[in-house]
């Protein structure tokens, strides 16, 4: 797998990717991790690569120009520029008229780097108004070959961006950050851990929580008691049967406590429903 960030501020990312377990699967050769400074391609002599925004209003937008242009050299691509434009309108004039060279030049426009690619990349624009980040999106995505993510800084994008160059939006909640640096480094961190071998245990990632559809269940490791708190006495039990049943009702219990909203998309068995509803009944006879 590939992933590449564009960002202002690089620097930013090259230390989580060279740490635990990013790190580890970067040395690995599972995941090539890369990080670009999008104002490298800004295609002006002061490198800006935001402007005002058309129509009036407070803060700066992120020119186009630059996150396509960064993104057709991460894929190798030609980028489209505006000298292109015009010598295809010129070109399709000589041989169609006006109208021709108007279509000609919309095609080019059209011409992305999504659909140029040979493998047909993820362009992921992080952002606000994008769908809320899970654990099912993040199993789609370590699918993936190719990621590439769009990271703005204080400012807001080009719609152009939007409406022609990204495959996704997504958003890891609602709050406010500075940037789209540390929502994609969150992504990235989640897919990057589905890889394989990407665990030093290929069943972490299976049983972590959400990954089931619940939360994982409570853990426990040396000593077996401690300022008199105890471990539960089945695990020490060595059956592992049982061991099995008694980590499923606790992560029921505990998805049942903290977030129930999860049971209903969760896989659920029979047997599971019949312990959530006694769990129901012992919070019911508590209260």
């Amino acid at each position: 797998m590939r992933i590449d960030v564009l960002t202002l501020f690089p620097e930013m990312c090259e230390g989580v990717f060279s740490t635990s377990i990013l790190g580890k699967a970067r040395d690995k050769g599972i995941v090539s991790l890369n990080a670009v400074n999008f104002r490298d391609f800004s295609g002006n002599k002061h490198n800006t690569v935001d402007d005002t925004p058309y129509g009036g209003g407070g803060g700066m937008v992120l020119k186009p120009d630059p996150i396509f242009a960064a993104v057709e050299h991460v894929l190798g691509i030609p980028p489209v520029t505006a000298e292109s434009v015009r010598a295809e309108e010129a070109g399709a004039a000589e041989a169609g008229g006006t109208t021709g060279a108007v279509q000609a030049a919309e095609e080019l426009a059209e011409a992305s780097a999504v659909t140029a690619a040979p493998v047909k990349p993820r362009i992921i624009l992080m952002c606000p108004q994008g769908k809320t980040y899970n654990q099912q999106i993040a199993e789609e995505l370590a699918k993936e070959q190719h990621l590439i993510f769009i990271c703005g800084h204080y400012e807001g994008y080009d719609e152009r961006i939007r409406e022609h160059l990204v495959t996704d939006e997504l958003s890891i909640g609602d709050y406010v950050l500075t940037g789209g640096e540390l929502p994609a480094l969150t992504v990235i961190d989640s897919v990057v851990r589905l890889q394989p071998g990407a665990l030093g245990n290929e069943t972490s990632a299976i049983t972590d929580s959400f990954s089931t559809g619940l939360l994982e269940y409570p853990h426990y490791t040396r000593p077996a008691e401690f300022r008199g708190w105890k471990v539960p006495d089945m695990l020490l039990s060595g059956h592992h049967a049982n061991i099995e049943l008694w980590r499923r009702e606790q992560a029921l219990k505990r998805t049942l406590e903290r977030r129930p909203d999860l049971l209903e998309a969760a896989e659920l068995t029979a047997k599971d429903k019949k312990t959530l509803e006694e769990l129901k009944q012992q919070r019911q006879g508590k209260a």
